[in-house]
């Protein structure tokens, strides 16, 4: 096995234990009102910084190009309640479109 799969199955590894550790030591602790409601935004926000990378840099650099597209399509489909499938079905033909036709 190459290191980079040993990398991947210790990090699955070490994911696994977190998440069964956490439920185990916080046992029945109940966030207060403020703590849940900025534990409920926390997902999204870490969600859309990662989309935000992913789809306006290319290695140290900013940069808008066909992504950016594939983007649109997926927010559009979303705003007309599509299932994520197809959500991610249109990003993909629209990213693959653009870079068609811009190169």
């Amino acid at each position: 096995m190459s290191p980079v799969w040993w990398v991947v199955v210790v990090l699955g590894a070490v994911t696994v234990v977190i998440k069964a550790v956490g439920p185990v030591a916080l046992g029945g602790w109940t966030p207060s009102d403020r703590a849940g409601r900025v534990l409920a935004l926390v997902s999204p926000v870490v969600l859309a910084a990662l989309i935000a990378v992913q789809v306006f840099t290319t290695g140290q650099q900013f940069q808008v190009d066909a992504r950016l597209v594939g983007l649109g399509a997926a927010v559009v489909a979303l705003l007309l309640r599509a299932p994520l499938l197809v959500v991610v079905v249109c990003a993909v033909a629209a990213t693959g479109v653009a870079r068609l036709l811009v190169g």
